[in-house]
Parts: structure tokens; C-alpha cells; sequence
């Protein structure tokens, strides 16, 4: 069998501590074929996130370290799952985030290229790496280029990264690499800058505007990573779910309220209201919020073979139902004020 395309034996996951990288961790050490697993961070996972990792071993390093290739040369590592990758805009796209974002996935990807034992390489992206603007196009393909290219923020870390995904798979031919571009994650457990903003009671909207959005469930991301590193398919994918949904429509069932203002205050006006849990805006958040982003995932189901369990609206929907959320209006007071508002509109028509 060829090696590139052998099931993996013994696999390694950076993140350990993240959502992500230590769920993943989880269900592969479940995988009774897998040989070892073993787990890489700079932070311990918690003691609830460790006692779930079963027979996977934690190893605790920095990935921007050199150190990585020791462990993975030393373990004999075939199968390389970078699930480092910050995304989470939580507390700013800081200088620290960005270091490890790039200096950290340079590292490992380094290591990868030195390792002769390497055979696949799984590099979590973003969609963000498409940008949001006017003028973007209905679904992004993953070989359609952003307009406007991010230059800052977490879309810059992850081009940035994926750049020298794509060097490795030149310099070794034999290393099959993945690059998965995740819409947004949306989940009950899951903390993502998206599940802040829709927890918040007084929601920030961009005045004249009503961008699509696109989700993807934490369930939904964490099985199409384990299934691409399981796969081993080389190239680039996106990870969404089916169809879309309204800002206004997702700000509506989770029972919030809408606090619409010009796209330039977005930001100032966020951090106003920060004292009643108003999330505060960072980096390319405010473009999102005005247009949206919608990725086309025809190659992700017919090349990966990977479909998701939910929807969007169905992400959205489990969101609010698992997720403690008190509604500020109720879903059914929403809908009586819609009934009003079309009532009202029909008996203008008629009396017209």
C-alpha cells in the first residue's frame, strides 16, 4: 500500500487545550485503529478535557519551539494535525495570537518537511482568508481569490499559513496536505467571536445592510477534521453548512434586540454598551457583519465526501437550545409584530 495514502498510526494534535484540537484528540483516541495518539500544547487541557483524551498522551511544548521536531521525529509521527490555529476573537487579534498563529505553524510545518516519517499534514484554516466586501461574489469557490485581500487579523495569520502548507506539499510531494477553511462554528460548548455576539442582549447591526451568513456546527467541524485526517485527500476545502441565514433573521430567533448603527461606529458603539454584555468588535468582524460571506462546498462533498448533520439554520437553531440563553424578546412576540406589520402592509394595499 502506498504510504501516502495509509491509514494513520501514530497521530499528533496541536491545540490540545483548544475546543477543537482537544475534542479531536478524543475522538481519535476512540479509533481503536489508530496506534497512538499524542496531544501538543503550551497549556494543560483541563482536567475534564484530559480524563475525555482516554489513552492519548498529552505532551505540553510550545509549537513555535524547535522542540516540536524532536517529538515528532522521536514518536515516529506519520500524521500531523495542526489544530492550533487561532481564530476565536475574543479578546483582539493580538501581537502574541499572531506569533502563534504564524511563527507556530512554521515551526511545525518545518518540522513536518524534516520528518521522513510525515506522511500527511491537516492545517485548520478559516474562511476568513476571503475577506468580506460589496462586491464578493454569491459563494467563494476555493480557488476564487479575495477582492480585497485581508491584510491584518486572523484572515492574514491563516494566508499566511496556508502559504506554507502549500510550500510543503512543493518541497515534499509525498506528504499529502489538507487545508480546511471552516465557515463560521457555532455550537453549545464551543466559544467562538460569533457565539459572543449572538449572546449579547443588545446586538450591534449595521445600519442599511443584511449580510448572509453561513455557519458550521462544532459537531459538523470536528468530525470533518477527523474525517480528512482519516481521508488523507491532499488540497484545499471548505467546511459549511447547507443554506444561509439572515443577520436579522438569526438575531430574531435567538430573542435578541437589533441596535442598528452606520458601519463606522460599529466598534465605538459596541464598546459604549460593553457594561450590559454587549460583544465587543474586533479586526474584519464589522465587514463580516455588513456583507457576509458564503462558501461554495461542492468540492468538500464531492472530492472529501464530507456532509454535515446540520444546516445553518439548524446550527443557529441548537445554538439557542443548548446554549443558556434568556431572550430579551421572545420568539413569539416577534412573530405576533410580523403578523402585524403584514397585516398592516395588506390593509394599505387594499385601501390603496
Amino acid at each position: 500500500m502506498d504510504t501516502a495514502t495509509a491509514p494513520p498510526r501514530v497521530i499528533l494534535v496541536t491545540g490540545a487545550s483548544t475546543f477543537l484540537g482537544g475534542y479531536l484528540t478524543t475522538r481519535l483516541a476512540q479509533n481503536p485503529d489508530i496506534e497512538r495518539v499524542l496531544a501538543v500544547d503550551s497549556r494543560v487541557p483541563s482536567k475534564d478535557m484530559l480524563r475525555r483524551m482516554g489513552r492519548a498522551e498529552f505532551v505540553r511544548a510550545d509549537i513555535r519551539r524547535p522542540s516540536i521536531a524532536r517529538i515528532i521525529d522521536s514518536a515516529q509521527v506519520d500524521t500531523v494535525v495542526h489544530a492550533a490555529t487561532s481564530v476565536m476573537d475574543t479578546v483582539g487579534h493580538t501581537p502574541a495570537i499572531k506569533e502563534l498563529n504564524v511563527i507556530g505553524a512554521m515551526q511545525v510545518i518545518a518540522a513536518c518537511q524534516r520528518a521522513p516519517s510525515v506522511r500527511r499534514v491537516v492545517v485548520r484554516s478559516t474562511g476568513m482568508v476571503y475577506g468580506s466586501t460589496a462586491s464578493d461574489p454569491a459563494h467563494f469557490a476555493e480557488e476564487t481569490p479575495a477582492l480585497v485581500e485581508p491584510t491584518t487579523g486572523y484572515g492574514r495569520d491563516l494566508l499566511d499559513v496556508e502559504g506554507y502548507a502549500r510550500g510543503l506539499s512543493r518541497r515534499r510531494p509525498d506528504i499529502a496536505v489538507t487545508i480546511l477553511r471552516p465557515a463560521a462554528i457555532l455550537g453549545p460548548k464551543i466559544s467562538t467571536r460569533m457565539s459572543i455576539y449572538f449572546s449579547s442582549p443588545l446586538i450591534p447591526v449595521v445600519l442599511g445592510h443584511e449580510p448572509r451568513l453561513q455557519f458550521l456546527h462544532e459537531e459538523d467541524a470536528l468530525a470533518a477534521i477527523e474525517h480528512a485526517t482519516l481521508l488523507g485527500r491532499a488540497g484545499t476545502y471548505n467546511l459549511a453548512a447547507d443554506g444561509v441565514i439572515s443577520l436579522t433573521q438569526a438575531i430574531r430567533r435567538a430573542g435578541r434586540v437589533e441596535l442598528p448603527v452606520p458601519a463606522n461606529l460599529l466598534g465605538p458603539v459596541a464598546g459604549v454598551f460593553r457594561n450590559i454584555r454587549v460583544a465587543t468588535m474586533h479586526g474584519d468582524q464589522a465587514s463580516y457583519l455588513t456583507y457576509g460571506r458564503v462558501l461554495d462546498t461542492t468540492r468538500m462533498r464531492t472530492e472529501l465526501g464530507f456532509a454535515p448533520r446540520y444546516t445553518s439554520v439548524e446550527t443557529m437553531d441548537d445554538f439557542i437550545a443548548r446554549r443558556p440563553l434568556d431572550p430579551v424578546v421572545s420568539a413569539a412576540a416577534w412573530h405576533r409584530l410580523e403578523r402585524r406589520i403584514t397585516d398592516a402592509a395588506r390593509s394599505f394595499v387594499a385601501s390603496a
